[in-house]
């Protein structure tokens, strides 16, 4: 297995917990220059309180990588790449674009519309309950974890199930920072290729789902733009749902007093979600940032077309935002995280990502009383990836 050493700095964990390294920055509060994806150096920004400055002010802190002063290659050899690549992608977009695609997609994602959905989840639910049932044990990452989040996503956008194992397969790739730049920059065409593909039958023939919905807004949206809307929506609306239950089902097996506190108080579990949320903190590799003016954070100077990387793990693992970070308390009050990330840019999903927390998390608990870990399983941590989880989780009851 990959020894913490040669992880990035900012990625560092053993485990649940921080690596000694990212431990030894939260004591001294520094700033330091850390290696990000592909290759690229940026400032390290780990306080609560300046990760959520950070989030809080995209006219300072920019996402959108042409406001960079060098060129950052990462979106593709060709100046048609990175436009394909930017088209429709929220998280690569500032004001105006990301305002004008963002509001056609919110209302897909209310707490109203999240209400209506709810009993198709729970019914999705049961169904691989059922399943995990008949055959004794299970992988619950194969078998629960992944494949839930994945129907539901596919029902709300129009994607086709029958899919999922090419775009599953895709999707760890994309979001694995070992893979070189080119099989990276592949794998990115060939996603881009299939959603484009969704959006033209969809053009011709428009559904009652999330596609369809969109594409009937006639001149308002490029084939690009769709498709990278599209895209952004499959691969976060299943990878970080997916491993939220994975890692959060490993995390009350292994604090059993926390478990015994769930199982006895059914009433704890949103509470319950928000410190899993806060402690896991899934978002793994941080949210890279564009400086467009110079500034400082933490009486250390940031210069105009700096990038700074933003640690979302040691934000909620700050002493000063949260007493005693490191444990896992479900009945911790005033719980304040930054899983969604903060400001225009806080997660579209958050409503269908608790939701499904909400009821996939009781449903399980519920149907095996006696859930464990299978004898000898040793689950392995995903720590390359972008979305921190496990590859595989062996139980029984």
């Amino acid at each position: 297995m990959t020894q913490a050493s040669e992880l990035p700095l900012h990625m560092r964990r053993e485990g649940f917990q921080l690596g000694p390294d990212l431990l030894g920055l939260r004591e001294t509060g520094e700033v330091p220059r850390v290696r990000v994806r592909l290759g690229m150096e940026a400032w390290l920004i780990t306080r609560h309180e300046d990760v959520r400055r950070v989030f809080a002010d995209p006219v300072t802190f920019a996402n959108d990588p042409r406001k960079a002063t060098r060129r950052l290659d990462v979106f593709g050899a060709s100046e048609e790449e990175r436009r394909q690549a930017l088209a429709g992608n929220l998280l690569a977009l500032d004001p105006p674009e990301h305002t004008r695609l963002r509001k056609a997609l919110a209302g897909a994602f209310t707490v109203r519309r999240m209400r209506a959905l709810e009993p198709r989840v729970a019914e999705i639910v049961d169904e691989h309950l059922d399943a995990m049932q008949a055959k004794g044990r299970a992988d619950l990452v194969a078998d629960f974890a992944l494949p839930i989040p994945s129907l539901v996503i596919c029902e709300l956008l129009g994607v086709p199930y029958a899919d999922r194992d090419s775009f599953q397969a895709r999707t760890a790739k994309l979001v694995d920072v070992s893979l070189p730049a080119d099989e990276l920059f592949a794998e990115a065409r060939r996603m881009r290729e299939y959603m484009l593909s969704l959006v033209r039958q969809a053009r011709a023939d428009p559904g009652d789902d999330l596609i369809g919905a969109l594409v009937q807004h006639g001149s308002d949206f490029t084939d690009d733009e769709l498709a990278g809307m599209g895209n952004l929506l499959l691969i976060a609306g299943h990878e970080t749902t997916a491993n939220m239950l994975g890692l959060g089902t490993l995390a009350l097996l292994r604090h059993p007093d926390q478990l015994a506190a769930l199982r006895a108080d059914p009433d704890l579990i949103g509470n319950a979600i928000e410190e899993l949320l806060r402690w896991l903190s899934i978002v793994h590799t941080g949210t890279l940032k564009i400086a467009t003016a110079d500034t400082e954070i933490n009486g250390h100077p940031i210069v105009k077309g700096d990038l700074l990387v933003v640690s979302i793990p040691m934000a909620n693992r700050d002493p000063a935002a949260v007493d005693d970070p490191d444990r896992l308390d479900l009945s911790r009050p005033d719980i304040a995280h930054l899983a969604f990330g903060h400001g225009i840019h806080h997660c579209l999903g958050a409503p269908l990502a608790r939701m499904e927390l909400r009821t996939a998390f009781p449903a399980l608990l519920n149907r095996f009383p006696d859930l464990r870990l299978a004898p000898g399983a040793e689950p392995a941590f995903r720590s390359f990836s972008v979305v921190y989880g496990v590859a595989e989780l062996p139980v029984e009851w």
